[in-house]
């Protein structure tokens, strides 16, 4: 159990808030990798995170294929353009033709296999057929057009290392050398709670003061996004018992508990005290803007993200603390977001936080350019769904029109 009076004074005290990179190197140090694993089928592996290295037992390709339709010939033949050769044979994909005769050509069509004795292919569009004679237009070299054996994969050699997260091109690269099944990392319990009185369950009607539950549905989505299996709680009304009792069911079934409100300073934000109360509280406030309340700590072998109430600021500190958190637990190798330079097309002042801000990309004068939403407030979720993702500004930091600025693209973070 920690008080927040033992919480080192870089937390919690107004003049030392934790920097952005601070607070992700402390919660990185604290979590590691999941070691269960599972055997699944490839066609189930989308998201999945590698257990173990893949190797190929064969080549890819498996044998000298051509590049393109055309006419394999021995490129010591065809030494002058206007050479003419008799068509000796016809190759289509998947069958495989004889031996080449010198001064002879082989009518080839894509990913065919090359004939014994051509070392080229020409392709057809630099060559006139014209009954069973070709003339090549062409000086021809060794190697043109041919895709040799073990190109692109060699047999034996490592396809994908351990920590590898699987897109579509990593699964289509695994199919590529006959890996139908493999072992990847189980997948994430992620437990969640909401609380706050006025929150309500889409489909419910409002009564005065009341507001519905969104942050639900983005943080859902976004655990989903991540291939999380996803606990969720649900609302928990605003009382102490209330949220000490869910606090510990969640960090009983998960290894990794996030929740939405109650990490502030107000008298009823009461999962901060909760998470005092059962387990420890490590970081609490940080330099940011939208996003200040951000609590992490631990609840028996549970980690703990407290986001704050806000949705956009939920949606914003899930992208910077939760994946990569996410991403490591999962045993991931690479868990920090990639940043990239935009031109801003907007003046911003310099505060003492540092800032993200909601943008759209346009192209301008062949650069790219970031286009400010108009109502950057924290309770201003549609200023998420039409931005492209985040401008960074660095605390005490102004920006000028025609600035380069850090963006991070919710392409690559989603």
């Amino acid at each position: 159990m920690t008080s927040i009076s033992n919480i080192a004074g870089d937390c919690c005290a107004t003049p030392g808030l934790l920097s952005v990179e601070q607070a992700i190197e402390k919660i990185l140090s604290q979590a590691t990798a999941l070691e269960q694993s599972e055997t699944v089928d490839i066609l189930h592996a989308l998201n999945r995170v590698l257990a173990e290295d893949l190797s190929s037992s064969i080549n890819v390709p498996g044998y000298d294929n051509s590049a393109m339709d055309g006419y394999a010939v021995r490129s010591a033949d065809c030494q002058q353009s206007g050479t003419t050769l008799p068509v000796s044979q016809r190759i289509p994909a998947g069958q495989t033709g004889s031996a080449l005769a010198p001064a002879t050509a082989a009518r080839i069509f894509t990913g065919a296999p090359v004939p014994e004795g051509a070392d080229a292919v020409v392709m057809q569009e630099m060559c006139v057929a014209e009954g069973d004679h070709v003339t090549i237009n062409t000086v021809v070299k060794s190697g043109s057009n041919v895709r040799c054996a073990g190109e692109d994969i060699q047999q034996g050699s490592v396809v994908l290392n351990a920590g590898k997260r699987l897109r579509a091109q990593e699964l289509g690269l695994l199919a590529s050398v006959g890996l139908a099944t493999f072992n990847v990392k189980q997948k994430l319990k992620v437990a969640t709670f909401f609380t706050g009185d006025e929150i309500v369950t889409p489909g419910q009607p409002l009564k005065a003061g009341q507001i519905y539950n969104s942050n639900r549905y983005t943080l859902r989505g976004l655990l989903q996004s991540m291939n999380c299996e996803v606990i969720d709680l649900g609302i928990v009304p605003d009382t102490l018992e209330d949220t000490v009792k869910v606090l510990k069911q969640a960090a009983a079934s998960a290894e990794l508990v996030i929740t939405s409100g109650g990490v502030s300073v107000g008298e009823e934000d009461y999962v901060r005290i909760a998470l005092q109360q059962l387990g420890e509280l490590s970081m609490w406030r940080i330099a940011m803007k939208p996003g200040k309340p951000v609590a992490f700590g631990k609840v028996d072998n549970a980690l703990f993200l407290g986001l704050p109430g806000n949705p956009v600021s939920v949606f914003v500190t899930f992208l910077l603390f939760a994946r990569a958190l996410i991403l490591k637990m999962q045993g991931c190798e690479n868990v920090l977001a990639k940043r990239s330079m935009v031109i801003a097309d907007f003046d911003w002042p310099a505060v003492k936080r540092q800032e993200y801000l909601r943008v759209k990309l346009t192209g301008k004068n062949a650069q790219t350019v970031a286009q400010l939403y108009p109502h950057q407030g924290s309770g201003v979720l549609s200023s998420a769904s039409w931005a492209d993702g985040l401008v960074e500004v660095p605390m005490n930091k102004a920006v000028s029109a025609g600035d380069a600025v850090s963006f991070l693209g919710f392409e690559g973070l989603l």
